[in-house]
């Protein structure tokens, strides 16, 4: 119980610093939304907001009694009883008879509801003192009826309470600057409603987004391990050679310049991303010298799987290992088109009795390589993949190719889109699951490995497919380590090459005009 309580905050923990890498990621986008609310809402302020303005008379409230010429001064108790005077002096100038007296005073054009929501009126720091404030569009009708408030109040209020009065302080003026809007604040909270708003788009956005970001994502919803990452090789491209079943995947990019992404002419970092899956495969079967089948699925179309088989595959034939890819992806097959080879006659020919196995094999010399390796491509189309794939004949050919090649890889189709694989991968002695970062999603690789775990199919990992070098712990520890040391090594390979030619042009040069070469 322990342990899945820190499970369960490990978990809360690394979401909540994905966040905090969402908000840094985007605090441009942030910002700039905040500047353009903030922008937005002073100009709104100032169009189309009419400034009020406003003018106060203050009012004392006197509660002293005259008999005659004489006259008694309050004492402290009378002060107290002025201060309780203020709400009812406050209730009196609310009333309609009082301010229908104060608009024809004043002789302006309102309604004793208009003027009412003009008017406020309360107690200075809770003195006998009382401040009433009219505000309007229009800074002289502001003054007037300040003015009109201040002359009408202190009789109005003589006629009612007996023996108490007000007494003017302080006379209304006529306001130079507008006492609202403030544009100013205005601007400050447009700057803040943006900022806010943004900011919860960005967090939801990373709540609910269940996309693959990092490697991290992957181990919590996959209990095997990550086997090897793959750095992107086709960001100038856009993701051209990834193939998809949907009808917004699968489109090639006819770039003028495609990098590289097959063969021994991959960038460095992927080269040897693949020779550490190869180490770790071998590993994995240590001491034992019989033919190892691989299956090579993914959750999604479009992840690069079959792209990953033909490195993996060059990547052992490079141990002078005898490697047979098998292209078992009937419904949208793949390997032909980017090994330029021919298509027919394929597997499903094979299987459904068309074809001897003999004349499917064809053997791939990839440009620069020094290695090949035996491909069998899917063959044309069947209308029951399905069924050639769990059938004898297909357990007997994988029996045969045992006897024949150290390596057989098994290039599957997506087990999210079809259910193909799911026939086969009990027979292969291990499965490697391909995940593309920012593309499948947590729910894909966690149903995936459920499907094949089901089938009692042997998962050894994962191998992380199109990472970024500044995500996941192992791009982090393996770019960092390594990186510098690989474009060394690459620009110091490439001047060697350079000089090599160089120097066996002029060689050829001196040979043809006679003359000796000097070194």
């Amino acid at each position: 119980m322990e342990e899945k309580r820190v499970e369960k905050k490990q978990e809360m923990e690394i979401n909540f610093h994905r966040i905090l890498q969402a908000l840094w990621k985007r605090c441009w986008l942030i910002a700039a939304v905040a500047v353009v609310t903030a922008v937005v809402s002073f100009l709104g302020t100032f169009f189309f907001i009419t400034p009020k303005y406003e003018s106060a008379a203050m009012l004392y409230v006197n509660n002293s009694v005259s008999l005659g010429d004489a006259s008694i001064d309050i004492t402290t108790g009378d002060l107290s009883a002025s201060k309780e005077l203020v709400e009812s002096y406050i209730v009196i100038l609310m009333t309609r008879s009082t301010l229908n007296d104060v608009i024809d005073y004043a002789g302006v054009d309102r309604t004793y509801e208009e003027l009412k929501g003009m008017i406020t009126a309360s107690a200075v720091n809770a003195t006998e003192i009382f401040q009433v404030t009219v505000t309007s569009p229009d800074p002289i009708e502001a003054e007037k009826l300040a003015s009109a408030v201040a002359y009408v109040l202190p009789k109005r209020i003589s006629t009612i309470i007996e023996g108490s009065s007000a007494e003017v302080v302080d006379t209304p003026i006529v306001a130079v600057r507008p006492s609202s809007p403030s544009y100013l604040n205005n601007a400050i909270i447009g700057f803040m409603i943006g900022l806010l708003l943004c900011v919860a788009v960005v967090v939801l956005r990373e709540i609910f987004d269940i996309t693959i970001r990092t490697e991290e994502d992957i181990t919590q919803n996959c209990p095997h391990p990550i086997l090897a990452a793959v750095p992107d090789m086709l960001s100038a491209s856009k993701g051209g050679y990834y193939y998809g079943y949907g009808n917004n995947r699968g489109k090639e990019n006819h770039a003028a310049k495609q990098p590289t992404t097959i063969g021994p002419e991959i960038s460095f970092a992927a080269s040897e991303a693949y020779k550490l899956l190869r180490t770790k495969l071998q590993f994995a079967f240590a001491g034992e010298k019989v033919c190892r089948v691989l299956g090579v699925s993914s959750g999604l179309a479009g992840e690069g799987k079959s792209l990953t088989t033909i490195n993996l595959a060059y990547s052992l034939a490079q141990l002078n290992k005898k490697v047979l890819l098998v292209d078992c992806d009937m419904r949208r097959p793949s390997l032909a088109t980017k090994l330029n080879i021919s298509k027919y006659p394929g597997l499903s020919n094979y299987l459904s009795g068309l074809s001897e196995f003999e004349e499917l094999v064809q053997t791939c010399n990839l440009k620069g390589a020094e290695h090949a390796f035996s491909v069998v491509t899917a063959g044309r189309n069947p209308p029951n993949p399905i069924e050639l794939l769990s059938s004898e004949q297909m357990n007997k050919l994988l029996v045969k190719l045992r006897t024949q090649y150290d390596y057989v890889i098994l290039d599957l189709p997506p087990v999210g889109e079809v259910s193909d694989a799911l026939a086969i991968a009990k027979q292969t002695d291990g499965m490697l699951l391909v995940v593309r970062q920012n593309y499948c999603n947590r729910l894909a690789v966690s149903a995936m490995v459920r499907q094949f775990e089901f089938v009692e199919a042997k998962v050894l990992g994962v191998i992380y497919n199109a990472a970024a070098e500044h995500n996941g712990t192992y791009g982090k520890k393996y770019y960092k380590k390594y990186g510098r040391y690989g474009y060394k090594y690459a620009s110091s390979y490439a001047r060697a090459q350079h000089n090599a030619t160089m120097e066996q042009a002029a060689e050829e040069q001196a040979v043809a005009e006679g003359s000796e070469v000097v070194k």
